[in-house]
């Protein structure tokens, strides 16, 4: 059981109005995200642009031990990585994929004592922009996605994986538009393991 199962998750709505303030939820969501370039957030995007791909309307419950959860049930575990950071560089950065393993919250709240590849497929997308001045993490045209099922992953040990890694375990990459069929495959994939 997951927390979000026994608890209500209140959803917002941009128009939602503080009490007591001048101000709405999506002043709050623009003035707390509205660079999306930044690391943190450049990854709840891409779990965003996953959690579109498959339908999923959301909203994100932090702490479950995956970040999307198809409407078929299937569990997904998101990466993300860039060339491009919102700081100033000397060159591209080398794109690593970390944590990939997590431990699971119980009932009572507590964490499991080992760490272990919690979701069924895995995906690593990469915003492959290597020009600041080009640089647009809304163009999906700058996305590829790297899929694989969780045996995949698993079969590495590792809770670390750079990006030539991860293209030798999940092959080429895909675009958006193949995100969800991608995911369909690798979960067939985790299936056919059991």
């Amino acid at each position: 059981m997951t927390f979000g199962e026994d608890h209500a998750l209140r959803h917002y709505a941009a128009e939602d109005i503080f009490l007591g303030l001048d101000a709405t939820v999506l002043d709050f969501w623009t003035y707390a995200f509205g660079d999306l370039t930044m690391n943190t957030r450049r990854g709840l995007l891409a779990e965003f642009l996953v959690a579109r791909a498959v339908g999923c309307p959301g909203p994100r419950v932090e702490w479950d031990p995956h970040d999307v959860k198809a409407p078929d049930g299937t569990t997904i575990e998101v990466k993300s990585g860039a060339y491009i950071q919102a700081w100033r560089q000397g060159g591209p950065s080398k794109i690593v994929f970390s944590g990939l393993r997590g431990r699971l919250l119980d009932e009572d709240g507590r964490y499991s004592g080992e760490q272990e590849y919690n979701a069924e497929v895995y995906v690593f997308a990469v915003q492959t922009c290597q020009d600041h001045d080009a640089f647009e993490v809304l163009d999906l045209a700058q996305w590829e996605f790297f899929v694989a099922p969780r045996t995949v992953v698993a079969a590495t040990g590792y809770r670390s994986l750079s990006l030539p890694a991860v293209r030798a375990i999940a092959g080429p990459p895909v675009r958006f538009e193949q995100l969800a069929g991608a995911i369909a495959a690798a979960r067939r994939g985790e299936e056919a393991t059991l």
